[in-house]
């Protein structure tokens, strides 16, 4: 199988599903696995293929079926990036207006930082919880945001962690199949997606980004679920923090009705489109979600989230830096492009995310960007500050490959939308 696939011939579906149980039972070595894995990133695998290896991914574990009991659920799911705290924001954001989110979410993944990482720093998070847990949580907080259960696609959880540590995440049906095997196991009847493209996205263009946005949906919608996917644009990191605790801290800048304008429009993009997927007309929506944001209602809808979660809402208790390092400007301009990937690169090497399955996380550390795209700056200017935790790290390595992920121009650069549309509307 490794060599035909590595020859660009296409996989059977006896195959594909030997190959899943062998992922999730433990019975195929790793080193073949990853072999595999590489063969499809870079030989690719068609509609049929796709298809078929989400299938058997969805039916190496349970299946939750959430919606045939909590019919209004809904669910959401980022392609990745870097400053992306988006789901730290959704899922109490749609609480506070009566709408209930189950999601399972995942760790980091190469140079992305993970929601259930970022949550974890604070202290007593639990994200453990099996079907009847997360049932629990919608009914005390109108929010559940869980890891993937051993029981959920196991075979995924396998090829997740090979994917993180051998340079196989981009590949498109790698992507589908697992996330779509996790969203159809979990069974929420109505889903969101923010589909990224860009420097720091693992889709460079928008043609790419569209591309995956459709087959996506397509495969949601195949499935019975109510689903659309709006493009984003992550040719800079989000949000300006990129990290752990840090990114907790800016969830609740935003939940208290201020933090990035960034961030802050792509949030409110994806909630009022879960809002309009639930029936709800678009402008009563978002006018409903912006007051959720002015009169606190978002805020307090945190705290009783993270308390139904077993955490401890108080932002004085998450872990800080241990001293931070200032990244400056060699030289005066305007800053005329970001290197987002590079950034995420280096909140990894910081201790925010893993460069080995094994590596233990450090949730102080993580980076804070100063600098943004159209931003003029003078020489000294600070771009962007190191966040250093307990991890011992070489710093000046680390200021210069930030200080060269920023390019300082002369000129203003053309900027596009952040929120570019759905399939259609992006160009698909």
């Amino acid at each position: 199988m490794i060599a035909r696939k590595r020859d660009g011939l296409r996989l059977e579906d006896h195959e594909i599903a030997w190959f899943v149980e062998g992922a999730g039972r433990g019975t195929l070595p790793p080193e073949q696995l990853a072999a595999l894995l590489m063969a499809i990133c870079i030989r690719g695998m068609d509609a049929g293929e796709t298809r078929c290896l989400t299938r058997e991914m969805l039916r190496s574990g349970e299946i939750w079926e959430l919606a045939s009991l909590r019919p209004d659920a809904v669910d959401k799911h980022s392609t990745g990036g870097v400053g992306d705290t988006v789901s730290l924001v959704f899922a109490p954001l749609l609480a506070s207006v009566g709408v209930p989110v189950a999601m399972m979410a995942g760790r980091g993944l190469g140079h992305s930082q993970g929601t259930i990482d970022k949550l974890e720093s604070i202290p007593g998070f639990r994200t453990g919880w099996d079907r009847d847990g997360m049932l629990g949580l919608l009914d005390r907080c109108g929010a559940a945001v869980v890891a993937q259960s051993d029981a959920i696609a196991p075979a995924d959880r396998t090829l997740y962690a090979l994917r993180d540590v051998t340079a196989t995440v981009p590949s498109l049906p790698l992507i589908v199949g697992s996330i779509m095997s996790k969203k159809l196991a979990l069974g929420a009847g109505t889903l969101v997606l923010d589909v990224k493209w860009g420097s720091g996205a693992f889709r460079k263009t928008v043609p790419e980004a569209v591309e995956l946005a459709a087959a996506l949906r397509d495969v949601a919608r195949d499935a019975g679920m109510a689903c659309e996917a709006l493009i984003t644009d992550m040719n800079e990191p989000l949000g300006p923090a990129l990290g752990n605790a840090c990114e907790v801290r800016e969830a609740l800048a935003v939940l208290e009705g201020g933090g990035d304008a960034r961030l802050r429009e792509v949030t409110l993009a994806l909630a009022t489109e879960a809002l309009v997927l639930r029936d709800h007309d678009r402008d009563e929506a978002a006018a409903s979600l912006e007051r959720a944001l002015a009169d606190g209602s978002a805020r307090e809808a945190w705290d009783r989230f993270v308390r139904a979660h077993g955490g401890d809402p108080d932002p004085a208790l998450l872990e800080s830096p241990a001293r931070t390092v200032a990244v400056t400007a060699p030289r005066g301009g305007v800053v005329s492009a970001v290197d987002g990937e590079a950034l995420g690169w280096v909140a990894v090497d910081l201790g925010a995310g893993r460069r080995r399955r094994d590596d233990r996380l450090d949730h102080a550390a993580g980076l804070l960007v100063h600098g943004r795209i159209g931003d003029e700056v003078a020489e000294g200017q600070p771009l962007a500050t190191l966040l250093l935790g307990r991890r011992e790290v070489d710093v000046p390595p680390l200021v210069e490959r930030v200080r060269e992920a920023f390019v300082l121009g002369d000129e203003a650069p053309a900027q596009g939308r952040l929120v570019l549309g759905t399939v259609e509307s992006a160009g698909g």
